[in-house]
């Protein structure tokens, strides 16, 4: 059984057993876990210690402690920004390792199919031969 109660502004449905639906809509948010913390805002690296960053990437791709808190130290970051920068540095040297995997095999592909074409362009097989009898009309 379901009776509607108008008041002022607002509209209550009350159910059999007594619970409004605004209350139990109410009750759902409650029920859930607030944050614990805010995020760390994105750090803004700058020019220079990208640069030196990508310099040591190159061939360093994972650092040992002590290079860790050395480079730290130089760049005016932390142990935890630098930690993460070559974690996402080596997660896109993969992706692009992997993109670069697909273009080689794209292009293996489109030259097998160039030199497919190719081949049958040199054996004819795709041309008419159109022989002309003496009256200009083609014959097959």
């Amino acid at each position: 059984m379901v009776k509607i109660n108008r008041s002022d502004s607002d509209t209550v449905i009350e159910r059999s057993v007594g619970r409004s639906v605004e209350q139990s809509h109410l009750n759902l948010f409650a029920n859930r876990p607030q944050p614990k913390k805010k995020r760390k805002s994105r750090t803004a690296f700058t020019n220079h210690q990208i640069f030196e960053l990508e310099k040591r990437f190159l061939y360093q791709k994972y650092l040992s402690p002590s290079d860790r808190d050395e480079i730290a130290a130089a760049l005016g970051l932390s142990n935890a920004q630098v930690i993460t920068w070559f974690q996402n540095r080596r997660a896109k040297l993969k992706r692009d390792m992997e993109e670069l995997k697909k273009d080689v095999e794209t292009v293996k592909v489109l030259s097998a199919h160039k030199t497919f074409l190719e081949n049958v362009n040199d054996m004819n097989i795709l041309k008419k031969k159109i022989m002309h009898d003496d009256g200009g009309s083609p014959q097959k």
